[in-house]
């Protein structure tokens, strides 16, 4: 098995080897396939966007992990690409689409390019991509999102928030703030509004004790468990930005 990573990080992670399990989040139980982001279901910020109104005509999924998010679209209705660079995680959507008898076309794309996806989109959803990009790639990705998308197409892009909970594992370089979604978004994207929510995780309070417990967190900071906000079901509450911004 591949060396086991130690945080979100952008330069270190490998993401195809995580969703084909030829890596480890490390901290899981030896054997499991834990994958923080994913928690089998759609966001529930995502959820309540889609109930608001806030998908129309056809939708981008860029950067769609294991197709959570388009599969939850798709069942209401809308008409969903879903991308990603890692073909082991579209491999995996397209299976859990079917499963839950929707139809989403899935594609793998460098989401710096976004070649061979078709054009036009009215919305595009980026639910956590935009993090994992350097500023270079971020630009780039601002700029592709722009061709494929369609005159007035709506972006919703969510990303870890300027700052997070001590103890989160979460790189440092991840955290995104308003002044570098400016700076990258701007020349293609009006931004419009800026709103702070929350995404659940497939962390505890348990798991991240053990995993400071294991010299699993790259943090010198000391985790406070009873500090971080939960769910209903005890899922850990990571803070993000949520940006709503317009095609130029």
């Amino acid at each position: 098995m591949a060396t086991e990573e130690r945080t979100f990080s952008q330069e270190d992670y490998d993401f195809d080897a995580l969703y084909a399990g030829r890596a480890a989040f490390e901290g899981s139980e030896q054997g499991e396939q834990f994958i923080p982001w994913d928690i089998g279901e759609a966001q529930p910020v995502i959820v309540e966007l889609e109930r608001a109104g806030g998908f129309r005509g056809k939708v981008l999924d860029a950067g769609c992990g294991l197709g959570e998010n388009a599969i939850l679209l798709a069942g209401n209705g809308h008409e969903v690409t879903g991308v990603d660079g890692s073909p082991s995680a579209i491999q995996q959507a397209a299976r859990r689409a079917t499963a839950h008898g929707v139809q989403v076309r899935f594609a793998v794309a460098d989401a710096t390019e976004l070649r061979d996806i078709g054009t036009g989109f009215d919305t595009a959803l980026d639910s956590g991509l935009y993090h994992c990009l350097n500023d270079e790639q971020r630009s780039a990705y601002a700029a592709a999102l722009h061709r494929v998308c369609g005159p007035g197409a709506v972006l919703h892009l969510f990303c870890f928030a300027e700052t997070l909970p001590s103890g989160t594992p979460i790189a440092q370089e991840a955290l995104v703030s308003v002044a570098n979604l400016h700076a990258n978004l701007d020349r293609h994207w009006i931004i419009e509004d800026i709103t702070e929510t929350v995404f659940a995780t497939g962390f505890t309070r348990e798991l991240l004790t053990k995993m400071q417990e294991t010299n699993a967190l790259e943090s010198s900071d000391e985790l406070d468990p009873d500090a971080l906000q939960v769910d209903d079901r005890g899922r850990v509450l990571t803070p993000m930005s949520h940006v709503r911004a317009r095609r130029r």
